[in-house]
């Protein structure tokens, strides 16, 4: 796996529509917080019910995911995100993802992730109205 440098994240992390609005000092410092993470193919990454605590942005691979009571399979390729209401909640999971193929993944922790919006509080504005504007977009969904 190739380690990616600072520079890199933050360019990954400024295409996470939850980070898009960031300045780059706060996508350094989320960068910072970040794990990069191999993932073998077939691996389960969060299973639907679970209790979450774990952000994920997909660096190199593909994985799916699955929300069982809608029978419904979407892929996430890199540049995607997923886990972010556990994030804010520690919540169950709503979906099953499983990599599909090996993949390198970025991770946020709850922890990480609290303690990014005590040391850098603008950043929780932000997430507010990226967290808004994706549930206007699935009312919107829901209503069609």
């Amino acid at each position: 796996m190739r380690r990616r440098g600072q520079d890199a994240k933050i360019e990954l992390l400024r295409g996470v529509p939850l980070f898009s609005s960031c300045s780059k000092r706060e996508l350094s410092r989320i960068a910072s917080l970040t794990d990069q993470v191999e993932v073998p193919e077939g691996k389960v990454l969060m299973r639907e019910g679970d209790p979450g605590s774990e952000f994920f942005v997909v660096v190199e691979g593909q994985a799916r995911v699955v929300v069982r009571d809608r029978g419904r399979v979407t892929p996430l390729e890199p540049g995607a995100s997923f886990g972010e209401l556990s994030l804010l909640d520690q919540g169950p999971r709503s979906a099953t993802v499983e990599a599909e193929t090996d993949m390198e993944v970025l991770v946020l922790d709850a922890r990480s992730f609290s303690s990014l919006l005590a040391e850098v509080p603008s950043v929780a504005r932000k997430l507010l109205v990226a967290m808004a504007a994706r549930l206007r977009i699935a009312e919107t969904e829901a209503l069609h």
